[in-house]
């Protein structure tokens, strides 16, 4: 059986507690790597390399740190399709997705890449009789990242390129779910010149998490995952005098308009909310459709759903995967199941789903639920699943008020011809991403990507500028220097006396 350990000080480190957990193949159920589960001993070690590190990393040249991220890059590239077949291995998505979510990554180590503009200060000078006043952003130093399963590459690349590149070291806790992708990229960040200790991956459990937020000397924590943990990393590392980004869940709605070309949001909505098994915090899990066109939509969305290809990621006729795990996929089942029960109509039932060959798998088909009361559970809890949810209002207002009442704040859409309607939403919609005609409006990477409400904790969105301010603090310095014509008698600077 294979063995993933630890990665710390620029070489694999094995397991040392004793602790090991299961990585299964989502698509045969059949349990293929143990992981290593860290002690808060061998997180210790790993924050000690990375301090040890950053006496050095931290004071190096913008150079010398863009040189090893340029060439950084090229390995990734090099490597995506090795990245997504350990991906599409161990967390069951298909290929496509996984070589999109090693691209989406890519485009945070090209931001880094150029991160000497991004870290540029500002002076002003004359702000006084010879004082000059400049802004400066210096690292923090030991930075960690606690990752997802559902982007076990992504994720990470939206945290440690930018962190490094802005000059600190970081220690990485990836998902034990799915683990074997992020050794392959410290692997090849040492590959491409990176120092030892920079970088550390750690394997573990909340064992692991809790060391990383009380350990005196991480200085800051990147967080991606569901709600109630995003709020105890913040709370937890908070108090313990951390600077913490955490992203929580969400529950993503697409407001479609009479006036929308209905195949367009239909296409949209497939993909949106089956997409990568609906396994990501920027699924579309809820349609409000407005007004007659309710029936119309829905036939439309069941028509392309029917014809979705459900198969192991690594069969390239596979639309859709597996479920991470057999425990999710049954919480996911739980939905539909119970749905009719509380007033939906049930137009797909996806729970009976097998694949001929691999019924040991963690499979599911893809379910749609319409007319869902906003208070039921398929309505307000996040499913992560392939469960489409859709509600039915008589008005852009009430589909407004419907999304502005969610506690949830990550992403939404609307689908119009009505360039006037859009822009309204633009401004009236409490999220912190918005689509236009875009299902899903994950930024690029120089513009940062994080929610409201419920769907963030901390102040700093992830990439991006806020990125950049998140991994580095401000210093202002506030300068006067003597004129050379008033060094005193019998000194002489060599400047031309002026007077």
């Amino acid at each position: 059986m294979k063995t993933v350990n630890h990665w710390i000080g620029g070489k694999t480190v094995e397991g040392a507690s004793g602790n090991w957990g299961p990585v299964t193949d989502p698509a045969t159920g059949a349990v293929t790597t143990q992981v290593a589960l860290a002690s808060a001993e061998e997180v210790d070690s790993a924050v000690s390399a990375a301090k040890a590190a950053y006496a050095t990393w931290g004071t190096s040249s913008l150079a010398q740190r863009t040189g090893i991220l340029f060439r950084y890059r090229a390995l990734l590239d090099a490597r995506r399709d090795d990245i997504a077949a350990l991906i599409t291995a161990e967390h069951g998505k298909v290929h496509s997705d996984a070589l999109g979510e090693v691209a989406r990554g890519l485009e945070i180590v090209e931001l880094a890449c150029g991160i000497t503009t991004q870290l540029k200060g500002e002076l002003s000078t004359q702000v006084s009789n010879r004082v000059d006043v400049s802004s400066i952003r210096q690292p923090l130093g030991v930075v960690a990242g606690i990752t997802p399963f559902n982007f076990p590459a992504m994720v990470p690349m939206w945290m440690f390129p930018l962190a490094v590149a802005c000059g600190n070291t970081f220690v990485l806790k990836p998902s034990e779910k799915d683990p074997s992708a992020a050794n392959l990229l410290a692997e090849l960040a040492a590959e491409a010149g990176l120092p030892d200790g920079v970088l550390n991956v750690v394997h573990g459990d909340k064992v692991a998490v809790d060391a990383l937020l009380v350990h005196p000397d991480v200085a800051a924590v990147s967080f991606v995952g569901s709600t109630p943990i995003a709020r105890y990393i913040h709370t937890t590392a908070a108090a313990n005098g951390k600077r913490v980004q955490a992203l929580g869940g969400a529950k993503n709605h697409m407001l479609v308009l009479p006036d929308a070309d209905l195949d367009a949001a239909a296409d949209a909505a497939v993909s949106a909310a089956y997409g990568s098994a609906g396994e990501r915090c920027m699924a579309i899990s809820a349609v409000v459709a407005v007004g007659a066109i309710g029936d119309e939509l829905v036939a439309k969305i069941r028509e392309r759903a029917e014809k979705i290809k459900i198969g192991p990621g690594d069969d390239p006729a596979s639309e859709m995967g597996p479920l991470i795990t057999r425990a999710h996929r049954d919480k996911v089942a739980g939905y539909v199941t119970g749905a009719a029960a509380q007033g939906a109509e049930v137009v797909l039932d996806g729970t009976g789903y097998t694949v001929e060959g691999f019924e040991e798998g963690h499979w599911i088909g893809l379910s749609l639920l319409d007319r869902v009361s906003t208070d039921s559970d398929a309505y307000r809890d996040e499913i992560f699943g392939p469960v489409l949810v859709v509600v039915r209002t008589e008005t852009y207002e009430e589909g407004v008020d419907l999304i502005n009442a969610s506690p949830f704040g990550n992403g939404t859409a609307i689908f119009t011809r009505d360039g006037g309607a859009a822009r309204r939403f633009q401004l009236e919609i409490e999220a912190g991403m918005v689509g236009v005609n875009v299902p899903i409006p994950v930024p690029v990477g120089y513009h940062s990507f994080g929610g409201w409400k419920d769907s963030l904790f901390g102040d700093h969105h992830i990439y991006g500028n806020d990125g950049v301010h998140f991994y580095t603090r401000g210093k202002v310095v506030t300068t006067r220097w003597p004129d050379p014509s008033e060094a005193p008698a019998g000194v002489d600077l060599g400047f031309p006396r002026n007077h």
